[in-house]
């Protein structure tokens, strides 16, 4: 298991708290009534029922060189697991060290998850059942984005497996079940609630159960499993201060799981869907700004993707990422104070996100000028253009000087940022943002909406206007 950085401990989605009452049939009112339901008697047969499916991984890789002072994380995990005991060189150079962890069979014949970060980097991975029986085993992909991967062992045999469950039924408080290797100490079970549910870590794609079922180190890429024996999701990582249990384990939910292994499986990669736009959460500044009453949606503003509605940009993010690859979506946008429905046809992420894309850089001023809203802009000229590799047809108004103290500054806007639209319109001469300003003025309203590039990345910005 990981232990949560500062900053990652910061990203966490605050939650509702669910008051539980301890007691059976305690009346809260005269016309409701709520029951506490106790532990099982025991967790023996579902202990019994799942032990033949969890397995614990042993993984080799040389190691180049000393490892003190090197990080404990694999390079590119999102996560990384403190768990990972290396062995530092003899004085004949590089030698081979060992890491472990857990994962769990999902076929009869032989594919396991695990987590990414378990078996990254490994040249050789070992298979531990619960029987005593070890077999080698081989990468048949991995994803970073939610740290998970699909390996696959042969067996002159069936083997045991257990099935995914339906994450999104898990209540908090429901009971669950870990199981998996807890500091190399072998097949270990841990019992506990959810705690919480919908929980972001630092992935895009992220979506974990927190549980206090006790996970510790070595448990990383073990299921969490529900008290009908179905993994409800994947031990990942846990937020401690010490290293150790301390009763906030997070496991991604199961949902999310079954479709990467299912793609895994398939093309050996992950093959997300691409709306081809960049989104983000409309704050209520930036609601004011567009005139809207509830600060909702995502984008253009997108309100309803492939027949559901849009709650956030995370929302949109994974359900685009879910959408089939070449096929028309029907997406409700908000457009100008109207409302239009578009067939989008999705490309594919990770083709898109390999393309690079020019950076950008301060530019030099230009004769006409441009001071407003804590920003002195001008318009974009031909040297601007070849300075930060734009194309003969890009507009707008480059931000050439910043006021630190401003508003726009603490949005994070700085110098060399190039903004396109005002008000949801183009802007091309620093008469049209002039026009837009007043415009929002005459309306009533109290800010602004730019839409800012920087480096080919769009964002929307709401600054104040009164």
């Amino acid at each position: 298991m990981s232990d949560l950085t500062p900053s990652i401990r910061s990203a966490l989605r605050s939650s509702t708290l669910l008051a539980l009452v301890v007691g059976f049939g305690l009346s809260l009112a005269p016309a409701s009534e709520v029951q506490a339901f106790g532990a099982p008697e025991s967790f023996a047969e579902l202990a019994e029922k799942i032990s033949p499916s969890v397995v614990n991984i042993t993984t080799s890789a040389m190691v180049a060189g000393p490892v003190d002072g090197m990080p404990m994380v694999p390079e590119g995990s999102p996560l990384g697991d403190l768990f990972n005991d290396f062995g530092g060189p003899g004085p004949g150079g590089p030698q081979r060290s060992e890491a472990l962890g857990s994962g769990f069979v999902i076929s009869e014949d032989g594919y396991i998850v695990t987590n990414n970060h378990v078996i990254e980097g490994a040249d050789e991975i070992e298979i531990e059942f619960f029987s005593g029986q070890r077999l080698k085993a081989k990468l048949v992909g991995t994803d970073p984005k939610t740290d998970l991967a699909l390996l696959k062992v042969e067996s002159d045999k069936p083997l045991e497996f257990v099935s995914f469950g339906n994450s999104d039924l898990m209540r908090v408080g429901d009971w669950v079940m870990a199981m998996g290797n807890p500091l190399g100490q072998g097949f270990s079970v841990s019992a506990g609630i959810v705690s919480a549910r919908g929980r972001e870590l630092s992935g895009t794609y992220d979506d974990y159960l927190q549980t206090d079922a006790a996970i510790n180190r070595g448990n990383s890429g073990g299921p969490l499993f529900n008290m009908d024996g179905q993994v409800i999701g994947v031990n990942t990582a846990i937020l401690s201060p010490n290293g150790g249990s301390i009763g906030i384990g997070f496991s991604m939910a199961s949902n999310v799981v079954a479709k990467v292994v299912d793609q895994l499986k398939q093309f050996g990669e992950t093959r997300r869907g691409w709306l081809g736009v960049r989104i983000q959460d409309i704050s209520p500044e930036i609601a004011e700004s567009m005139g809207l009453s509830v600060a909702s949606g995502a984008g253009d503003v997108i309100t309803r993707f492939a027949g559901q509605e849009v709650s956030d940009a995370g929302d949109l993010t994974r359900r685009v990422a879910d959408a089939p690859i070449g096929e028309a979506v029907p997406v409700i946008v908000l457009r100008d104070g109207k409302t239009e429905t578009l067939q989008v046809t999705l490309g594919r992420r990770e083709e898109a996100e390999a393309e690079t894309m020019p950076a950008s850089s301060p530019s030099p001023e230009a004769p006409k000028q441009l001071e407003t809203l804590g920003m002195t802009l001008a318009p974009l000229d031909d040297a601007m253009r070849s300075q930060l590799g734009l194309d003969a047809a890009t507009e707008g108004l480059m931000i050439v000087k910043i006021d630190q103290a401003s508003e726009a500054f603490t949005k994070g806007l700085t110098e060399g940022d190039l903004i396109t639209e005002a008000g949801q319109q183009k802007v091309v001469r620093l008469q049209d943002l002039e026009d837009r300003i007043k415009e929002a003025k005459d309306a009533g309203r109290k800010s602004i909406l730019l839409l800012v590039r920087r480096g080919g990345d769009p964002r929307f910005v709401a600054l104040s206007i009164q």
